[in-house]
């Protein structure tokens, strides 16, 4: 499948069952109600997908029913999170077996390795497939940047075109597009940066908070590329409590509570993650309920006419 690193993306949360067990019935429900809201694309096995307590086998599993239910109609990209490049190049190779269009890759995990050693590290994980790759960019959770420097190299490599861009310093945006123009796409990794970052350039949104509200988070991003910015402006204020709930250590967790309240998720996570307890499962669930209070009515935002140029994506 040839496909474009734009639009929503949602990084999908991984649902279990009370036995932690994969509950494919419920996540088969999330997918599908990401796709009718129209995603771009969907994210596997991240941070919030709880890739760290998968297995192998489960990983499998996870894309051939997510590639089912998106019947080519959207990709599904596989995240790339481990210990060594040994690792990676095997767990690499199993997605592109299995049927994954796409790949987003994460720095070497519990090692802070140098400028060079990240850059080899992405290098030899994207020599190995032929899966176009997106480089996960996150210093603030993993103490690795990637730097713009770094993405001079990188961008030597045929299949590495874009970045989710999480450092959560929104003039890195403009530094990327300053150097690279449209060679390499940029999608916001930060859901309560998300509009400025559209609005500024951002070519899509790999977002957390759709998980639970889909429709609301393509809408945004439909809206801002469509010229609207004062009606995505109006959505995203009544979101914003919400996004916060993704900048946090508990983000798995909290948006899972979400996914409960909007009928998309359970809130079962796997050890050593435990759900939310005493005063902060309440300040959560009181987020979640007071925004539900006042959830807006969405314009039709599938079919807008944009008010200059056309929607990107």
């Amino acid at each position: 499948m040839t496909f474009e690193w734009e639009g929503v993306m949602p990084a999908v949360t991984t649902k279990f069952t009370a036995q932690d067990t994969l509950d494919m019935p419920m996540f088969e429900k999330n997918i599908a109600a990401q796709i009718e809201a129209g995603v771009s694309g969907i994210v596997l096995g991240g941070s919030l997908g709880e890739a760290s307590t998968l297995s192998r086998e489960e990983k499998k599993i996870l894309i051939k029913e997510t590639l089912s239910i998106a019947d080519n109609n959207v990709p599904v990209i596989m995240t790339i999170a481990e210990q060594s490049t040994k690792e990676a190049i095997e767990v690499a190779a199993e997605a592109e077996k299995t049927g994954a269009n796409g790949l987003m890759v994460l720095p070497p995990m519990r090692y802070k390795s140098t400028d060079l050693e990240t850059v080899t590290y992405f290098k030899d994980i994207a020599k190995s497939t032929d899966l176009p790759i997106m480089i996960y960019n996150n210093p603030v959770d993993y103490k690795i940047e990637v730097t713009v420097d770094m993405f001079e190299e990188l961008m030597q490599m045929d299949n590495v075109g874009a970045v989710k861009e999480s450092t959560r310093d929104i003039i890195n945006i403009g530094r990327l597009r300053n150097r690279f123009g449209n060679s390499l796409k940029i999608l916001t990794g930060v859901d309560p940066l998300a509009l400025e970052s559209l609005l500024i350039g951002a070519d899509g949104w790999v977002a957390g908070l759709v998980c639970a509200f889909p429709a609301e988070t393509v809408a945004i991003y439909k809206l801002a590329k469509a010229g609207f910015a004062k009606e995505a402006t109006e959505i995203y204020r009544w979101f914003l409590p919400l996004l916060e709930l993704d900048i946090s250590p508990q983000l798995v967790q909290n948006i899972k509570l979400a996914e409960v309240a909007t009928g998309l998720g359970t809130e079962f996570v796997r050890k050593p993650r435990l759900p939310l307890q005493g005063a902060e499962r309440e300040r959560v669930i009181n987020v979640i309920q007071e925004s539900l209070k006042s959830r807006p009515e969405l314009p039709d935002y599938k079919n807008l006419t944009p008010v200059s140029g056309e929607i990107s994506a």
